[in-house]
Formats: structure tokens, sequence, C-alpha cells
């Protein structure tokens, strides 16, 4: 059996350490905000058959390199960017036209998108996460008990940090997408959670006489392979969409980290810091009895 709870320190050492890298790199150089946030241009060209998106991103990144491109309808090339000013909207126009044989008129729209989209949408996202984050507590500590509702809760928090971090680390373009991927995360992530609290419910009944540290470890221990079972599926399919679907990528890669980290805080996480709070309960209790 794997003694998960006593080699908590490690977990939390490890965890600690990619949050801490990330939250200097957030401070200091910042998060790498896209057009959504920083406001830029968006262009739609209208190519009239299919085509090859990667050329034509090649050709984009030559005078746009921050550029987030997609294709619409099969035949239309979406492409953002904070670099595009006219002299290079220009040039990249020209470029393509000189490539696909376009027509001047296949540029459909030019339009300047303004940072006040990304401050509302994350306005909105911080108020949805704060009101799941409240509900879930509520919900948790109801149908299981308070201990097992704020572990949840540091636990998705970690998740949101860790996945914050590895984009602040690799200077990870942040978009609409992102703030996307970072609701679902918050919503997944606590499945796993979820089913390792249930265990130790079930176990705290059974073993009355035990400790929380052992009736964690048998708990954790029980539901592992399910656990890893669970999450290697999900990343496996989110992996190959974020392969061979390059057009989903800003959704798919968070969650691809933020999966990843989920299903570490289940296991790592979220039980050692149940078992500390149900320490200090359990503490408080004889402390009030004596």
């Amino acid at each position: 059996m794997f003694k998960i709870i006593e080699k908590s320190k490690i977990w939390f050492s490890i965890s600690l350490a990619i949050i801490l890298i990330g939250v200097v790199l957030m401070f200091t150089r910042g998060l790498n905000f896209g057009i959504d946030f920083k406001g830029g241009t968006k262009l739609v060209v209208e190519f009239g058959e299919n085509f090859d998106k990667v050329e034509a991103d090649s050709i984009v990144k030559e005078y746009a390199t921050d550029a987030v491109t997609k294709t619409v309808e099969g035949t239309q090339y979406e492409i953002k960017s904070t670099e595009l000013d006219e002299t290079k909207t220009s040039e990249l126009f020209k470029a393509l036209k000189e490539k696909y044989s376009l027509e001047d008129t296949v540029l459909i729209s030019q339009t300047q998108i303004g940072p006040s989209i990304g401050r509302e949408l994350t306005k909105n996202a911080l108020i949805a996460v704060l009101v799941a984050c409240i509900a879930m507590l509520a919900y948790i500590a109801i149908r299981f008990e308070f201990a097992f509702g704020v572990a949840a809760i540091i636990a998705l928090v970690h998740d949101v940090l860790i996945t914050l971090s590895v984009y602040a680390i690799f200077d990870i373009p942040v978009n609409s997408s992102f703030i996307a991927a970072m609701l679902t995360i918050v919503g997944y992530s606590i499945n796993d959670t979820i089913v390792v609290f249930d265990r130790i419910r079930e176990n705290s009944h059974s073993m009355r006489r035990s400790t929380p540290t052992e009736i964690a470890n048998i708990s954790i221990n029980k539901t592992l392979a399910r656990s890893i079972n669970t999450s290697l599926t999900t990343l496996i399919v989110i992996g190959a969409v974020n392969v061979f679907v390059p057009t989903v990528r800003e959704f798919s890669f968070p969650l691809l980290v933020g999966i990843t980290a989920g299903a570490y805080s289940s296991i790592f996480i979220a039980s050692p810091v149940w078992v500390i709070i149900k320490g200090k309960m359990n503490k408080n209790k004889t402390v009030k009895t004596a």
C-alpha cells in the first residue's frame, strides 16, 4: 500500500515550487495576454476553397508572431493579432494574395478589437468561479462534512494556480479560450476528488478506531486505479484533439494541464489537506472535552 499521506510534504513542496515560480513570473514579467485582453486587429479572408491552414499560418507568422488563426466555414481564414498595423496588414494581405492567387475583394473584414472584451470576460469568469466554489463548498459540506468542502476548494485553487503558473513559466498566450478552459477545469477536476472523499466517508464509518491518516491512505489506494484510468483516458482524447485539431488548441492545451493537475491534486493534495483539517478539528474537540 502506498503511504500517500505520510509523504504529503513532498507533494506539497512540488506544487508549491511550481506555483511560486509562476507567481513570481506573473508579478515580474506578467502573463502573455493575447488580443482579447490587449486589443488588436482582426482580419477575415475568403479563400473561396479549402486551403492548407498550416501553410497559411507560416506566412502570417512572418508578419505577426503572436497571431491567433482559425478556419471559419472551411474556406474563410480568421487572423487576430496585436502586432498588425496598417503597413504589416497590407504586406500580409499582399503575401496571401500572391501565394493563393487571390483577388482584392477576398478581404471580407478588417476590424479593431478593444481590450474591454477581455476585461469583461475575466470579470464574469471570476464571478462564475466564486459562485461555483461557494456552491460546491456548501453542497460538499452538507453532503459530506465541512472539512471535505474546504479540502476540495483548496484542491481546485491548486489546479487553477498550477495551470496559470505553467502559462506564466512558458510564456504561452492567454486568450478568451483559456478562460473557458479554466472554467471547465474547475467543473471537471472536482470529480476524482469527490470519488476519493466518498470512499473516505464510507471507511470512516467502518474504521472508527483508525486515524484519519490510516483511513485516507486506504481510501486513496482503493480508488487509485480508478482515478488514474479516468484521468488517463480523458487526457488521451484531449491530447489527440490538441495534436490533430490545431484550431482548438487554445482550449485543449489548458485542459491538458488542468486535468493533469486535477488528477494530481485529487490524490496528493486534497486528501492530505483533509487529514490536516480533520486532525485540527479532532484536537479542538479533545481540548474542549478536557
